[in-house]
């Protein structure tokens, strides 16, 4: 098969356009009708930090090159850009090229009219001066009728050049810019010359789809009318998002259609989507380049040498991944051997309709490539699709064990289905492989019935093994004292091969952290490293890093544990072997984490896509970690209705997977508590938290989740607190101190300290609470620990708002000021000699609303004495006698 090449005939085609050199005033009227901004929608949407990357790499003699396929806005975002540059004001040139300007006379016109020189190119040249030396002409022309206004060049379609002649002619452009003057360049492919000469010298700025996609809250900003008229659900939304990873015309023109028609369709069966997947992406493809993305279609990742592997069961084809990539379509790459790649959802969904034929063929060509290369997950998922079942049966013998270091539950589920009757039961090994398959999944009732009825030759026979599966199982049911004494007795035994010795070393480290004991826990983290760099297995290293990074998080070290997850994930893109998924997934999954505490939510939103396609894709449970940060995310930034919305979906998911309720439960139930806190719904929040006493009292710890026991007392606590029993709130919190003694979990730490400070402001007035609240910020700030400040937001908001000034300043003060909604430079409350608090500024504000005593109490689902004990504090804090003045004094001090 011959790579596809659009430059095979390049100097036959190019000295025909350098010869035939169009001169007129008719071919400069036609160019100028192409030097003029396009027009942007009306409807777009205000993106703020993408504005700002652009207007920052305006510089004088600043180049930024915007790369993107087609359909990522790369024009309008320039445009918005352009317009958020005062400076600039009018003085912006736009030219959209074409393939017609591979003429470098044509590309020299063009660029005399863009700059609007009087003299055109052709003079120069009649008198002898080569293309390069009438450029330097016009630059310096350019240079001698500099004004006092930066002007901006635009050149869009940049990918339409081809001419090595007009791309020297480009890159001298570029190099030579004037002061005066910054450019632009737009295009679907790379940039056509080095770049690197500019980059040092800190005027070159490339933008590329990273920047340009809709992030998910902008997509639901952008879907906002649309949900407010019950058009879509935000659930839609967000798969809709997933789907598309914010590629913005497949997303514009599905909000087109739905408000227009009104019909709901899947975005990938929409008319105007399709027309502009058929038309606009695939639209200069030769039939044989359009099969070769199918193919790659139907392979969830794709890398040129695997590509090639399929050949003999592949129809006439045009390129492999790498160059379609460079094609300008939409491939990304990804980790792995040599250079991987992904085809954008939405465009996958849609290429893989119809099926080709051969499909079964290459899937299994694409199961034996894997199998060489002794991926085992990877080879049972394609020899699955492939529906070959001994092929199945055989790497399911073969490489049993490291099926479940890859832990591609879903792929072994299905296996089991297609297993010979009667297999599983007269096989004892395939039993206990099966265990470890429900086990993993969080089905330990399931897992914990295959292994109890066995003989009792086979126990003995298999006794290390099924000590080892027995400390999972039960590690995963948060039992840590009784975890940690089944895996001691399976190593000491000593008949484990590598895998399951690796398994059982990480289940002792994740139950000895869980216990506080940290010191002990990295030991066991070292040996299971160890045995991961033995045994030459990626995957298993990724998981020693994963269990090294919780450890870290455990201890309250954010930076450490950022430090290693991320040398953990560069580790993984530079093996040779592209590692079990589950090891790079729960890496990424704990950076998101880390991310999460420290308040960096774009960051955090972007990686969770993959993570928790990858999860889901697997049946790994750490789509709840993925679920439960999304719902944490949504209750910061106020979206309450949406952070139900993915509790429900969690609850779901559990459920259809049938995982045992001690791994989701308390999880999701201390979700709803917080959720319903942050409403001022005391009853439902109460109720939650007394559905969680059984596991509280049983001091489980989940394994995904091994600060849950101390932030369920701490859920107590708020919980006595919004009902203001403060005796009862303060015994408790006193008692979960106790009980934890020296070995509390940091973030754990925090919840309590701060909440301690809520405390003594009541007790001891606010000189106490502020030395309190300062020394947690002092030291929560060095890892920038915001996340137990977001938590816990409502009980602290008339304290930071009272002792805000006194925070010393710096990053993490900005961030607790965008937190707490109020400026960092001065806080208008602090001019009352009292602040209003949380509670008091939401009745102050239906106040303003017009809303009566009882409307009010309604509203907030309070007592309607409670209602005018907040106004009568209100006013006592305003220094105002009534309802009218009460709302004319908040106006003044800004508090409306």
């Amino acid at each position: 098969m011959k790579p596809f090449n659009d430059g095979s005939a390049a100097n036959d085609e190019f000295q025909s356009a350098n010869s035939g050199l169009q001169r007129g005033e008719l071919v400069r009227d036609l160019l100028r009708q192409r030097v003029q901004v396009p027009a942007i929608p009306a409807d777009s949407l205000q993106r703020s930090h993408l504005d700002s990357l652009i207007t920052e790499a305006l510089i004088p003699r600043g180049a930024v090159f915007i790369e993107a396929p087609c359909g990522y806005g790369k024009s309008h975002a320039v445009i918005s850009g352009l317009n958020a540059v005062s400076s600039v004001g009018n003085s912006v040139r736009w030219a959209s090229l074409n393939a017609q300007d591979n003429s470098p006379s044509r590309f020299l016109s063009l660029i005399a009219i863009v700059f609007d020189l009087p003299e055109a190119p052709e003079s120069n040249l009649q008198t002898g001066a080569s293309f390069t030396d009438a450029l330097a002409m016009m630059l310096i022309a350019l240079h001698r009728k500099a004004s006092e206004h930066r002007q901006v060049v635009v050149l869009d379609n940049l990918h339409y050049l081809t001419n090595p002649a007009v791309v020297a002619l480009l890159q001298q452009l570029v190099t030579e810019l004037p002061d005066s003057l910054s450019i632009v360049l737009i295009s679907r492919k790379a940039l056509p010359f080095e770049s690197h000469g500019l980059e040092l010298e800190n005027r070159f700025t490339r933008l590329g789809i990273e920047a340009l996609e809709l992030s998910r809250s902008e997509t639901f900003e952008f879907f906002q009318p649309i949900l407010n008229n019950n058009q879509l659900t935000s659930v839609a939304i967000d798969n809709l998002y997933d789907l598309t990873e914010g590629w913005v015309t497949p997303l514009a023109l599905y909000r087109r259609e739905i408000t227009r028609d009104g019909e709901r369709k899947p975005v990938q069966e929409t008319g105007s989507v399709e027309r502009f997947l058929k038309e606009s992406v695939l639209g200069g493809l030769a039939p044989g380049q359009q099969r070769s993305l199918r193919v790659m279609a139907e392979l969830e990742l794709s890398s040129d040498d695997l590509y090639l592997a399929l050949e003999p069961a592949l129809p006439d084809t045009g390129f492999v991944p790498s160059v379609a990539r460079e094609h300008g379509l939409p491939l990304r790459s990804v980790p792995g051997r040599g250079r991987w790649y992904r085809l954008n959802p939405l465009l996958q969904e849609w290429l893989k309709t119809p099926v080709m034929p051969g499909y079964p063929e290459r899937m299994l060509l694409a199961s034996r490539w894997f199998g060489h290369r002794d991926q085992f997950p990877e080879a049972l998922r394609y020899a699955l699709l492939s529906s070959n079942i001994d092929e199945v049966v055989q790497i399911a013998s073969e490489g049993s064990e490291a099926l479940l270091l890859g832990q591609d539950t879903a792929s072994l589920l299905r296996l089991r289905k297609s297993l010979p009757a009667g297999l599983l039961e007269r096989s004892a090994r395939l039993r206990i492989v099966y265990s470890w398959v429900h086990a993993i999944g969080g089905q330990f009732r399931q897992a914990k019935a295959l292994i109890d009825d066995l003989s009792e030759e086979d126990f003995k026979e298999h006794e290390a093994r099924i000590f080892a599966l027995k400390a999972f199982i039960i590690r995963g049911e948060g039992r840590v004292g009784e975890a940690l004494e089944m895996a001691e007795r399976a190593l000491e035994l000593g008949e484990l091969s590598p895998q399951a010795c690796l398994v059982t070393q990480i289940v002792r480290s994740s139950a000895l952290c869980a216990a506080g004991n940290f010191t002990e826990a990295r030991e066991a983290n070292r040996a299971t490293a160890r045995l991961a760099r033995e045994a030459g297995d990626s995957g298993s290293e990724a998981l020693a890093v994963y269990t090294h990074a919780r450890i870290e998080l455990g201890k309250g070290a954010l930076k450490h544990a950022e430090q290693l997850l991320r040398t953990g994930l560069d580790t993984a893109m530079q093996e040779l072997a592209r590692p079990a998924r589950v090891g790079e997934t729960r890496l990424q999954l704990n950076l998101v984490l880390v991310l999460w505490h420290q308040g960096r939510y774009r960051e955090a939103d972007r990686l969770l896509v993959n993570c928790g396609r990858h999860a889901e894709q697997a049946r790994d449970l750490g789509l709840l970690l993925v679920m439960t940060i999304r719902v944490l995310m949504c209750r910061v930034e106020g979206r309450l209705d949406d952070a139900f919305v993915w509790i429900g979906r969690a609850e779901r998911t559990m459920h259809a997977w049938q995982v045992d309720e001690s791994l989701f439960v308390p999880v999701l139930e201390a979700l709803k508590a917080s959720c319903w806190l942050s409403q001022g719904q005391i009853d439902s929040a109460a109720q939650a938290v007394r559905k969680l006493e059984p596991y509280r009292e049983a001091g489980c710890v989940p394994e995904l989740f091994p600060m849950m026991p101390g932030l369920l007392d701490c859920m107590q606590v708020r919980v006595d607190l919004a009902r203001g029993d403060l005796v009862r709130a303060r015994e408790k919190l006193e008692a979960t101190r106790g009980r934890y003694k020296d070995a509390i979990p940091w973030g754990v730490e925090l919840h309590i300290r701060l909440l301690e400070a809520v405390l003594i402001q009541g007790d001891k007035g606010p000189t106490s609470s502020r030395k309190v609240l300062l020394a947690v910020v002092t030291e929560a700030s060095q890892e920038h620990f915001i996340s137990p400040f977001a938590e816990l937001r409502i009980e602290l908001q008339s304290l930071i708002e009272a002792h805000f000034a006194q925070i010393p300043e710096g990053a993490f003060k900005e961030d607790l000021g965008r937190l707490f909604r109020f400026n960092a430079a001065s806080s208008p409350v602090e001019e009352l000699a009292e602040p209003i608090s949380y509670r008091e500024q939401g009745v102050l504000e239906l106040i303003a609303q017009g809303l009566s005593n009882q409307e009010i109490a309604d509203k907030l689902h309070i007592s309607l004495h409670t209602v005018k004990t907040h106004a009568r504090r209100i006013n006592a804090k305003l220094e105002v006698k009534s309802r009218t003045q009460a709302i004319v004094r908040a106006r003044e001090l800004g508090l409306l």
